[in-house]
């Protein structure tokens, strides 16, 4: 039996369906991810775990019991805010501490608990310091610890690295990943960022208003998105419209207006005639020289209109002569020898049969 169990959820706001007959099982243990754009209905729907907001219609079970009706406190669910929330007048160790105060729990237990908690999340020799003495990743860390304290059945993370900056978010991921580990509590985080996503989750589902399109884990997220909003969804893609003119297992050969006939994996179910899309991801592709022999079936001259250069890679624009516009993404750790490209230059896009999708929708 899954530890949560959401049936058939829906919750509307006047005429708006904000979360649309949503099932989705989390297993004990699971680092799982709410995945979409503002307004998708994850936060909706965690608020709706919580016990904050409560369902039209459906079940949201933990370990087979229903807690729709249940008051949020008295869900063994704890929830972690992106503001932190924690008490200012506070000591780190009173704001560790307040759950289990609320709880009544003997004096004792309380402090040996604080100090486990602390230690667990790195903050052990900082319990005397109040939150404005703090930086932003140790008060995220204090919140965290708050809500790990009285060793909730699950945790929820409504985008709890929101507010920091980019090289304290990394840390942060780490310091998530190692906690949940850890404890082995189950995590239900939500993030609007496909790259948190897709380093932190055991599980992902991407919503789209208001419903699910896509639960599976990270790698055949990104690698086997289901339809077209997932794949442009997560990270970055070359989609250009197609239809299906032969079917050569294991490949299928499309016909891109824009470009012309290639060769891509099968998949199964796709008919000859079906039209749809063909989808690349940037790192699939590469750029050789205008002047070198090709072999690759798949093979398109063009140009350098653009390039941003990123440290470890750089994302190149390549126009083809009827306008239409990839984007290919190299490594900059390649020996010197190999060539870097200049706006201008005239190069060759390849890529191999073996990467690419066909996407129905």
């Amino acid at each position: 039996m899954a530890l949560l169990e959401i049936r058939g959820v829906t919750r509307c706001f006047g005429n708006f369906i904000a979360v649309n007959n949503i099932s989705i099982s989390i297993e004990t243990g699971e680092f799982f991810t709410l995945l979409g754009p503002s307004g998708c209905g994850k936060t909706t729907l965690l608020r709706m775990i919580a016990g904050f907001d409560l369902p039209d219609s459906g079940q949201i079970l933990l370990d087979g019991k229903d807690m729709v009706g249940m008051p949020s406190e008295k869900r063994p669910i704890h929830t972690v805010f992106q503001t932190y929330a924690l008490f200012p007048h506070m000591t780190v160790s009173d704001n560790v501490a307040f759950p289990l105060k609320i709880a009544g729990k003997k004096l004792d237990e309380i402090r040996s608990r604080v100090i486990k908690t602390l230690d667990d999340v790195r903050l052990f020799n900082l319990g005397n310091r109040f939150p404005h003495e703090l930086s932003g990743g140790q008060r995220q860390r204090v919140a965290l610890a708050r809500g790990l304290i009285s060793r909730p059945r699950l945790l929820l993370l409504d985008e709890p690295l929101g507010a920091l900056d980019l090289k304290l978010r990394e840390e942060m991921q780490i310091e998530l990943i190692n906690l949940q580990k850890e404890t082995g509590i189950a995590f239900v985080f939500v993030t609007h960022s496909q790259n948190e996503a897709l380093t932190l989750s055991h599980r992902i589902v991407v919503m789209n208003q208001g419903g699910v399109e896509q639960i599976d884990t990270p790698s055949k997220i990104y690698n086997f998105p289901r339809n077209r909003f997932v794949a442009d969804f997560l990270g970055k893609i070359n989609i250009m419209d197609a239809q299906v003119l032969e079917i050569i297992p294991p490949y299928l050969r499309l016909l891109i207006p824009e470009l012309g006939q290639v060769v891509i994996p099968n998949k199964e179910g796709v008919k000859i005639g079906d039209k749809g899309f063909m989808a690349i991801r940037p790192e699939q592709m590469r750029i050789m020289i205008y002047s070198e022999e090709v072999n690759s079936k798949n093979h398109f001259s063009g140009q350098i209109k653009s390039l941003l250069y990123a440290g470890d890679v750089t994302t190149y624009v390549v126009e083809f002569s009827n306008g239409t516009r990839v984007e290919i993404l190299l490594p900059n750790s390649a020996p010197r020898e190999i060539k870097r490209f200049e706006i201008g230059d005239l190069v060759v896009i390849v890529w191999e049969s073996d990467v690419g999708l066909f996407l129905n929708d």
